[in-house]
Formats: C-alpha cells, structure tokens, sequence
C-alpha cells in the first residue's frame, strides 16, 4: 500500500502515524491493514473516572437532599473536566484506534450533554459499545440513556402531556434529516415515547402509567407503538440509511458529497444496518484514497491537538489549561454548543482561531520559540513571547517529550521531515517561506512546519 495513502486512512481513523508504524505498513496490502484496524477494534474498553462518591449518593434515589444535590453537582462539575481529559488521552494512546475514533464521530451525531458526570460517562460509553455495531440497536440505545432522557426531555414526555423534543430531533438530527416526515409523525411518535425515564443511578425505567397505550398511526403504519417500534419504522425508510451515509463520508471522505458513493455506500448499509461493514466498505474503496479526498479535510480542535501529539508527545501540567484551550478553539468534548453538535469544516477557522492554531505547536512544544529567519530577515526570536498574553493572559505549561520524538524520527531524514508532518501538499508561497528558515535540527524544522496553514489539513 502506498505511504500517502496509509497516511491518509491513519489520519482519517485516528490522528496520523508515526514513520516506524507507516514503513513496517507499508509492506503490508490494503486489505491486511484495513482488517486489522477492524480487529484491534473488536473489544471495547470503556472510559473510566472515579464517581464512587457521586454513585454513592445517587443510590439514595431521587429524593435525595438539597445538600446531597448541590455535593452531586460539585463533584460532577470537576468529574467531568477528569473525563474530559481522559478522553482526550485515550484518542491519543488507544490500541482500540478505529472504535475511539468512530466514538468521536457518534458523538456528534447523537448529540448529548448533561450535568450529572455520572450519566454522561454512561452515554460516552454506549457510543464507544455501539460504535461498530448495529445502528438500529445503537439508536434504540440511546434513545433510552438517561444523559438523552434528560437533554431532550423524554422524561417529562407523559401521555397527558407529550413533550415532542425527542421525537422531532429524533428524526431531524440523527436518522433522517428535515423534510422527511411531517409534523403528524412527529406528534404520534412522541406519544410512542411517553414513560420513557430512568432512576438516580441513571438506569432505564419504563413507567408504564405514563405511556400512551392508544393505537399511533407513524409513517402510514397503525399500532399501539412503543419508542423501539417507531425506530424500527425509520429504519425500513432508505432514507435513514441515506442520511447517516452522509453523515459518515462527510467525517471520513470529504466535506463534499459524491452521490454515486453515496448510492454505493447505501447498499451496502440499507437492510442490515452493519456500521463494521459499511466502513469496511469505505475503507476498502478506491475513491477512499482519491487525491482529491487526501489533505483537502480541516483538522477539528481535537484532531489538532491530538495529532500533534501523536508526533510529538506533550502533556499540559495543568489540566485546566487543556480545557481552556479547546474553548479558545472551538471545540470542548462533552460539551457541544447545542443539539445539532458542531458544524465542523470550514465552520473551524476564523480571523481568532487560525492565528491560535498557527502559533500553538510552537507554543506547546516548543517554548514560544521559532527559529530565526535567514538572510537578515527579523529574528524569528521576537515570536518569543507570553502566549497571546493581550488576547488570553495565559502561558500554557507543558512536559514535551522530545527524546519519544528523536527516537520515532531517527531514521527520517531532514528533508523528508513534511512527508511525515504534513498530509497536504504545500503550495509554492509555502515552500519558500520554508527556504529562507534556518533548520538546526529536525526538532526545530517540524515545529517550523506544525506552524503552516498546511498543517490545518488532514
């Protein structure tokens, strides 16, 4: 298999690779290293923080104190940056790369947040379980966590008085889109809804006093549906297998749709609903590995930041940084700006953001420091400064492991260093920029080059 094109999978099912996992690869065919990123995925290994003291309380029902309550909220406040963090080092360090990375796509699908980090872990983790499985079970899944009871208000969805939120966004956002059902279809599966709940531990409860046992007509169907009933409805609508196709190749593929691979991927999902298979499908196309496909897609925040420490190794010494920063970027895990998730593309730079990403790898790894200019240019030293003290009054503290990175590029020659770093092309303004920068070592000429707009693509 071609480097670029390995290069191209491992940014697209996790966040780069390193040059001795891209040479030992690059012996091996497409289809080898396609199956055994499905089967280092087989097994789920599930995020874990410690909310023993939250769970404890919770245990006392939902009844429990205003002291208790407002204990909950403190501790889950600081559980859920802990969970957070540890998210972000798990897409970083995970043998499970596939399944961590389809987590991170699910969750901006099934859209999701809550205050109680106890529900929220739960939630991550049924997107981590389903995240290669059956949709349909994987829709019905969450349609019964209590993080999504809560968010979008299922819980108060009662036969007297139907709450329609889950119903509508159900359909809209995450397996249909706008314009594929009416606003019947929305009242009536809603009542399908009605006593969908949970307890204080956040375990699904089926009150069945609160759900509406009329007979609901859904998509021209007539029964005394449940909420599986409804979902399972959708599903015979090719629609829905339509809708999610897109979802999945504007994350994986392109920002721009192709319908004839849209029309190939939805046969290959309608009917049996395999996520495995259909990404199976993906990985294994040749219009995958199209040139216009390769560097053309903007790096979230996340996939930022994680990707430049899959080059080089860095931790933040202080864990509110790491936060603070993905705010000042765009983007903070378990905390989407609303039910439709983040718009991502284009949607990920602006004026403020681009000159942050553009002066973060130096900042991170490397002391605010860029080597000097060539040629009695001004002295690079001057970019030597407190990071964005006027805009952010912060400086970012880090433990940066350099010596993980000499010894992952030892073998690469100086001048190869952008076949590693980079994953687009670098146009002509770029590669001169590049010649009139002293490069004293490989340390310094890969900040150089994490510092190119170029870097932004993967």
């Amino acid at each position: 298999m071609k480097p670029n094109h390995i290069q191209h999978l491992f940014w697209r099912v996790g966040f780069g690779i390193t040059p001795n996992e891209l040479k030992n690869l690059s012996k091996k065919k497409k289809e080898v290293i396609v199956d055994n990123l499905f089967i280092a995925s087989k097994s789920t290994t599930l995020l874990e923080v410690d909310t023993s003291e939250i769970e404890a309380i919770l245990s006392e029902g939902l009844k429990m104190s205003k002291e208790n309550r407002r204990k909950v909220q403190m501790l889950s406040r600081e559980k859920t940056k802990d969970l957070n963090i540890e998210w972000i080092k798990r897409l970083g360090n995970s043998m499970e790369l596939l399944r961590e990375k389809m987590t991170l796509f699910w969750a901006n699908v099934f859209v999701c947040e809550d205050n109680n980090v106890v529900y929220i872990k739960k939630f991550n983790n049924t997107l981590r379980k389903n995240a290669l499985g059956n949709f349909g079970d994987f829709a019905k899944a969450i349609s019964k966590e209590a993080a999504m009871t809560k968010y979008l208000n299922t819980k108060q969805n009662r036969k007297q008085k139907p709450n329609e939120n889950f119903a509508r966004e159900l359909m809209e956002l995450f397996t249909l889109g706008e314009g594929h059902y009416t606003e019947t279809d929305i009242k009536e599966s809603a009542k399908a809804f009605t006593g969908y709940s949970h307890n204080a531990k956040g375990d699904f409860v089926f009150r069945k006093r609160q759900h509406d046992e009329t007979i609901k007509t859904f998509f021209g169907k007539t029964g005394n549906f449940v909420g599986d009933d409804i979902i399972d409805i959708i599903l015979k609508e090719k629609q829905c297998a339509r809708f999610v196709c897109k979802k999945v190749y504007r994350y994986f593929v392109n920002d721009n749709i192709n319908d004839n691979h849209i029309n190939e991927m939805v046969d290959v999902f309608y009917g049996n609903y395999n996520i495995e298979k259909l990404m199976r499908h993906v990985f294994m196309s040749n219009w995958f590995y199209d040139e216009k496909n390769i560097g053309t897609k903007i790096k979230s925040p996340i996939e930022f930041l994680v990707g430049m420490n899959t080059i080089v190794p860095f931790e933040f010494q202080n864990k509110k940084q790491l936060l603070f920063l993905q705010k000042q970027l765009g983007q903070i895990l378990l905390n989407p700006p609303n039910v439709a998730g983040w718009k991502g593309g284009k949607n990920w730079i602006d004026s403020n953001t681009i000159v942050l990403r553009l002066k973060l790898p130096s900042i991170l790894l490397n002391d605010a420091y860029i080597s000097k200019v060539k040629d009695g240019r001004p002295d690079g030293m001057e970019i030597k400064k407190m990071a964005f003290k006027k805009n952010y009054g912060k400086r970012f503290k880090t433990v940066t492991q350099w010596n993980v990175f000499n010894e992952r590029f030892k073998t690469v020659n100086l001048e190869d260093m952008p076949l590693h770093v980079l994953n687009s092309e670098i146009n002509s303004p770029t590669k001169n920029y590049l010649k009139t920068l002293d490069k004293i070592s490989k340390r310094e000429y890969c900040i150089q080059l994490m510092s190119l707009p170029e870097y932004q693509m993967c």
